[in-house]
């Protein structure tokens, strides 16, 4: 199942019973982590995880968000058998990836992006409770992924260039799977996402 899962995040494909399978041009590779019925379930290797782009951390909805999924599943079962949404198609979702790709970074924002990944490295030169917390930073996937993920948060509101909101929007999301924190701060109840905010808190530029 790992190889598999690395092979098509990798390979941009698929081997079962000796026969490869080129996976299209549009696919996701989604993993979900429950955190109550672990029994069976291993953890992946810091080095498959890292392959993610994204580690988004769900909790409970609140009151009106679970307002309104009673609303749309209301909808949704009353909806005539007849009636078909449209779907997006993927000619929609590739000009939508060029347009992300046409966003502009400047050098200011790419050096903020940098020091922000370069302080999960050295956390010692923050501070001495990151130095003790974070035991390996992020890797440059991490980098990578700020700089894309930063990217479509500026086109999804509507600007073609990106600022330090839309790094700090994301970059919990970015590096939560790619903090390895030591054994002292997991004892602590650290988080990665409270060691990643006290990097921001000792004004990273």
């Amino acid at each position: 199942m790992q190889s598999a899962l690395l092979e098509a995040m990798e390979e941009r494909q698929v081997t079962v019973s000796g026969k490869t399978h080129t996976l299209p041009e549009l696919f996701m590779v989604l993993a979900t982590q429950n955190p109550i019925e672990q029994e069976g379930t291993y953890p992946l290797p810091e080095a498959q995880k890292d392959r993610f782009l994204l580690h988004v951390a769900m909790g409970y909805p609140d009151d009106a968000s679970e307002q309104a999924i009673i609303r749309l599943v209301r909808a949704e079962k009353g909806r005539d058998a007849g009636e078909v949404l449209e779907p997006i198609s993927q000619h929609m979702i590739f000009d939508a990836r060029a347009e992300v790709h046409r966003v502009e970074v400047s050098d200011a924002m790419e050096k903020y992006i940098v020091a922000l990944i370069a302080a999960t490295r050295r956390p010692r030169e923050l501070s001495e409770d990151l130095g003790r917390w974070i035991q390996v930073g992020a890797s440059p996937r991490g980098s990578r992924a700020l700089d894309y993920v930063s990217r479509a948060h500026a086109w999804l509101n509507g600007r073609d260039y990106v600022t330090p909101d839309d790094v700090r929007a994301v970059v919990n999301d970015c590096l939560r799977h790619r903090l390895a924190l030591s054994y002292e701060a997991n004892a602590e109840g650290i988080s990665p996402d409270r060691a990643r905010s006290h990097i921001s808190g000792q004004h990273v530029k």
